[in-house]
């Protein structure tokens, strides 16, 4: 019976080998197939407008649900007042949401312009957006948290404003704590 191993092997490898290289000739083909193949293919101007508002929503309402589940409610419950028990890792993920918040605001901003309903709703928020790029640093080092936290909150109040206006109601999504630390 140990002889019969090696060749279980040797023919398990040569099938897998025989299959590979099928597979890796059957994939080749003309140039004119190739060419066709990697032709995007476009989109009616109704179609990126719908995706335009269904990516506006997603990334505002992530937005929303960070700022509410790591930023709001935190300082509603009384986290970030000096001598706070978890008063470190409150402001910590504070930060850590409001950084997530501006990079979701900012993609909703730039998924607002292929909708021009949804433009022209969202363009004068941009300055209140851009204003909120170094809030994340200030909540982490709780600096002026009352100040802070009305920012985030009065510019999601306003992007979900300008969106239901456009017809692209937002809803609060939290994310999970593993998405705040990607971005």
């Amino acid at each position: 019976m140990p002889s019969s191993v090696p060749v279980r092997r040797a023919a398990v490898s040569l099938t897998l080998c025989g299959t590979l290289l099928a597979g890796a000739t059957a994939c080749g083909g003309s140039s004119e197939d190739t060419a066709t193949a990697a032709a995007p293919s476009t989109s009616s101007s109704a179609e990126k407008q719908k995706f335009a508002k269904t990516r506006f929503v997603a990334n505002a309402g992530l937005a929303a649900g960070a700022t509410y589940q790591w930023i709001v409610k935190p300082y509603r419950a009384g986290k970030f007042k000096k001598g706070a028990g978890g008063r470190k890792f409150a402001l910590i993920k504070a930060g850590l949401a409001g950084a997530f918040t501006y990079n979701r605001l900012k993609a909703a901003t730039k998924n607002a312009k292929g909708d021009p309903t949804l433009s022209k709703a969202v363009a004068p928020l941009t300055s209140g957006i851009d204003a909120l790029k170094d809030l994340p640093s200030k909540l982490r080092k709780g600096e002026g948290t009352d100040s802070v936290v009305n920012s985030f909150d009065d510019i999601i109040k306003d992007v979900k404003g300008a969106g239901s206006s456009a017809g692209a109601e937002v809803k609060d999504k939290v994310p999970s704590a593993g998405e705040l630390t990607k971005g």
